[in-house]
């Protein structure tokens, strides 16, 4: 799953991709790169200028449209907590709603219902989109975190989402400070447990800066280093920035594993010596 951010303060590219065509450009690059999904955004995760709905509505509806009508297989996610937001892109072509604030508008599981989408439930410890944890504590995070992933999964299956659309994720950061992000790494194998599919979106993160002390243009090895573990454990989907350079670094964690499961993530291509590009799209 490649990151195009169509936002003018991304933490990670300051806007690089802002403009219509350094999207399409963006979004064309990760597909040659081998991504089967583009997760497109319009709003900034962490705090920042206020983005109207209408707003973000202008900024991703128009990206997923010209997406869709250049790459016809291609899985495209939308990152987004708005139902209205999810609603329009529903319109135009997107497969999957990928909620990173946990919920925050319920009529968002509806919307994914209603348009046969799939929907990413995740774990943001209750917080406002868009707002910072405040000293987080959990007996236990992980616990925690698969008790309300899972329920927020049956929740949406309850609104009529369909069971294979649902990804589960923990929000590594959203919510948690570094050392409940590297916990929810580590034992990323008690959300695989539960059998619905894993979603992590590690890369560049916070926590991985904050442990190797490097700013965010810095914390690629740390990234890949975090990845592989998440793969190791079982995850089936991964939110990155380099394309590239996960895809070798799960083919690398597949080509150690015998699990089926983790294979799957290698590249079809990569026993030949291919470059692998990106899969068909799932049912809608």
């Amino acid at each position: 799953m490649a990151v195009i951010n169509r936002t003018p303060d991304s933490f990670f590219d300051h806007g690089a991709t802002y403009e219509l065509g350094a999207a399409l450009a963006a979004a064309d690059r990760a597909v040659a790169d081998g991504a089967a999904v583009l997760d497109i955004g319009g709003v900034r995760a962490g705090p920042g200028e206020y983005v109207s709905t209408a707003e973000e509505i202008r900024r991703v509806a128009g990206l997923v449209a010209a997406v869709r009508a250049r790459h016809p297989d291609v899985v495209i996610s939308v990152d987004t907590w708005r139902a209205q937001v999810g609603e329009a892109v529903a319109r135009v072509g997107a497969d999957l709603l990928n909620d990173a604030w946990g919920g925050a508008d319920p009529a968002l599981a509806r919307v994914a219902a209603s348009h046969g989408l799939g929907l990413v439930c995740s774990h943001a410890g209750g917080l406002a989109p868009r707002t910072r944890p405040h000293r987080p504590a959990y007996a236990d995070v992980a616990a925690e975190v698969r008790g309300y992933v899972t329920a927020q999964a049956e929740r949406a299956v309850a609104a009529g989402v369909r069971p294979d659309g649902i990804l589960i994720d923990p929000a590594h950061d959203f919510g948690k400070n570094t050392w409940q992000s590297l916990e929810l790494t580590r034992r990323t194998g008690d959300l695989v447990a539960t059998g619905w599919p894993v979603l992590v979106a590690v890369s560049n993160k916070d926590f991985v800066g904050e442990t190797l002390d490097l700013p965010v243009q810095e914390r690629a090895e740390g990234t890949l280093a975090a990845l592989a573990v998440c793969a190791w454990e079982g995850a089936r989907l991964f939110r990155v920035h380099d394309v590239t350079a996960a895809r070798d670094a799960l083919a690398a964690v597949a080509a150690l594993r015998t699990s089926e499961e983790v294979a799957a993530l290698r590249p079809a291509e990569a026993a030949e010596g291919g470059h692998a590009r990106g899969s068909g799209r799932p049912r809608r």
